[in-house]
């Protein structure tokens, strides 16, 4: 008899059709969990605020001081700080009272709204992911012991979802990936570029700023999707 040979086929069906079949049941069974539930999504404003440096906060709030914990945010680790600063944009405009979130980081960055921006005098802030700052404009940061002029990191945060790998792994996605959020009610629409930020240490969470909460009536719906 001869020697028998593998089939790229099982049957009738073929075997990269299985394959598929068998990757999208490990994805959703790692999503779920062992209660077999999808995750719970959790869909939160943020308002405008500032990350600091270390040689930032020195200038600001005196050299070694450290950021004074106020409450915890949703995500494990961040915390809203106790300490403020003062932003000035261009013809002198103010916004005061910008709270300033923790832990510190490499660059200090401000996160606005639109209208944030153009209430301080600013139409050309881009829409960034948090940490991408290159290339965008600067402003004045008056804090208690000092003044910082920054060169770049004023931005609009694009709105996004943080996720752990599995999570990412029941909804199919990877580092980076654009999902849609669909927000129901009467002011209902969905959000396109949702961008996936993936970490071990990360909650289904989705960030927004106050002008897409406002525009979509978040408050006023529990009717919430994600989705690819």
């Amino acid at each position: 008899m001869g020697s028998a040979t593998m089939s790229n086929s099982i049957g009738s069906i073929d075997r990269s059709a299985v394959e598929e079949i068998v990757r999208q049941v490990a994805l959703e069974y790692l999503g779920r969990g062992k209660d077999g539930k999808a995750p719970l999504l959790t869909v939160q404003t943020s308002s405008r605020h500032m990350h600091v440096c270390r040689a930032d906060m020195d200038i600001l709030f005196g050299p070694g001081t450290e950021l004074t914990f106020d409450r915890p945010l949703f995500q494990e680790g961040n915390f809203a700080a106790k300490e403020m600063v003062t932003i000035v944009g261009p013809r002198s405009r103010v916004i005061s009272n910008l709270r300033i979130l923790g832990p510190m980081r490499k660059q200090s960055q401000v996160e606005l709204a639109f209208t944030d921006a153009i209430m301080l005098g600013f139409s050309d802030i881009p829409i960034r992911i948090s940490g991408d700052i290159a290339g965008t404009p600067g402003a004045v940061i008056v804090g208690p012991k000092g003044v910082v002029e920054l060169k770049e990191g004023l931005i609009r945060a694009g709105i996004h979802v943080h996720m752990s790998p599995a999570e990412a792994a029941y909804f199919g996605v990877t580092q980076g990936y654009k999902m849609k959020l669909r927000i129901g009610g009467l002011a209902g629409l969905t959000f396109n570029n949702v961008v996936v930020r993936i970490d071990p240490t990360s909650k289904l969470n989705v960030h927004m700023d106050t002008d897409e909460a406002n525009a979509c009536g978040l408050h006023l719906t529990k009717d919430i999707e994600l989705f690819k």
